[in-house]
């Protein structure tokens, strides 16, 4: 078994790509066939990060180099794991299939950053397992020694596995505490961003990992401070980086004009799937040319002209009707007219509810539900920095509600800033 395991990770890759991250990545003939696909080479045109380019001018990053550096973190951390028993439960198929998975993880990726990922659409991992179920791709990871149903079972977790116990281990590795995609993102967006915050030791991180075939993945007690490392770095990357105020202006600002269109039936679910970031701002120069007057704010985000600030509050700082009423994006656009109404009966200024955003962050959690070896537990009870409270606290203090406001109406006056900060939590009872 441990031969076939070998020659899954190391037979015939002998094709390499120069990645700025990690250097030479090696790849087989077919799974460089596989970067060939349209579904992979769609990847090369969305920004990993979308808008955080206009605040970090280095960030032009793809979906295509991440999926290239989850795919080579993923071949690294399985050959850890097999050297260390993993290879008694693995198959040949099954890591070929695995490696696939990763190259492809992102397949059905959304444009622009995560501008839709609350919009009411399938998941990407859904979108992804379908794009590789389909042809070309289907058969491409065949010839790789894969099996297309395997790989996009693997990504789609709503794909029944049927109690196989290696898909389910691959799942783990692949979307879990610890996993590559993570390891990747949080050392690429660092790298091409100019912030240290994301930098981790992969080296250190793989060399305490052991395989476990039903939790995927566990960590000696010894890889605890690097544990920490990645949940403080992902803590600081979301404060500065991904959810910094201007990134957030700009995916609300897209955001807004597409729940339109699909609250009002203009657009389907479909027509937002498989799109580049050249192809969502193509169809919303479309959609205004239709007489859709809100997707010219989109395209102002798309030039980079975004609106002011008002305020902010934190979420978990508002009452409990203003936290439920927020967490519902399909009433937002209720609630951005009755701000704008109160706001006019507050100050005299008529407001068009277009010109006013309510953007509110997706909850946010740290995955700590890594088990430590020699501790015998999860790692939230290991007496880590990133435990009860703490973790807790984190998470809440990211979580940050603000008002956007055209600019050609706004200018930041003190009076209008007192009454937003008077009316916002009436709005919502």
């Amino acid at each position: 078994m441990k031969n076939v395991v070998e020659a899954a990770l190391r037979e015939g890759f002998t094709e390499p790509v120069r990645d700025a991250l990690w250097g030479h990545i090696y790849l087989t003939k077919e799974l460089e066939a596989l970067t060939r696909a349209g579904a992979f080479v769609r990847l090369h045109r969305i920004a990993q990060l979308g808008p955080a380019n206009f605040r970090y001018p280095g960030a032009t990053h793809t979906r295509a180099a991440h999926s290239l550096g989850v795919y080579h973190l993923t071949r690294r951390m399985l050959s850890v794991l097999c050297d260390r028993g993993a290879a008694e439960w693995l198959s040949f198929r099954g890591i070929r299939s695995m490696l696939c998975a990763a190259l492809l993880h992102d397949a059905g990726h959304f444009p622009y950053a995560h501008s839709l990922k609350e919009l009411p659409l399938a998941p990407h991992e859904e979108l992804s397992g379908r794009l590789i179920r389909a042809e070309p791709v289907a058969s491409i990871i065949a010839s790789a020694g894969g099996d297309p149903c395997v790989t996009a079972a693997i990504v789609d977790p709503t794909i029944d596995a049927k109690g196989d116990s290696e898909i389910l281990f691959y799942r783990k590795l692949l979307s879990g505490s610890l996993d590559p995609d993570k390891l990747d993102y949080l050392n690429r967006d660092a790298r091409y961003c100019g912030v240290p915050y994301g930098t981790q030791d992969i080296d250190f991180i793989f060399s305490m990992l052991y395989p476990h075939p039903e939790r995927g993945v566990d960590i000696d007690e010894r890889g605890i401070p690097g544990m920490e490392s990645i949940l403080f770095s992902k803590y600081m990357m979301y404060r500065s980086v991904y959810w910094h105020r201007s990134v957030r202006c700009a995916t609300a600002m897209v955001k807004k004009p597409l729940l339109d269109g699909l609250i009002e039936g203009f657009l389907s679910a479909g027509d937002l799937y498989n799109l580049s970031d050249m192809g969502l701002f193509s169809l919303m120069t479309r959609m205004l040319e239709h007489g859709h007057p809100l997707f010219a704010i989109g395209a102002r985000a798309y030039e980079g002209q975004m609106f002011a600030l008002a305020a902010e509050f934190p979420f978990y700082g508002l009452g409990g009707a203003a936290q439920q009423g927020l967490n519902d994006i399909i009433k937002r656009p209720v609630y951005e007219k009755k701000l704008a109404r109160a706001l006019f009966l507050e100050t005299g200024r008529k407001i068009d509810p277009a010109a006013l955003i309510i953007d509110v962050p997706e909850p946010f959690s740290f995955e700590t539900g890594l088990f430590i070896r020699g501790r015998n537990c999860p790692f939230n009870e290991s007496m880590s920095f990133f435990s009860g409270e703490t973790t807790e606290t984190c998470a809440r203090t990211l979580r940050v509600v603000r008002v956007f406001i055209d600019r050609d109406v706004y200018h930041g006056e003190e009076l209008f800033i007192t009454a937003l900060n008077r009316v916002f939590s009436s709005v919502f009872d």
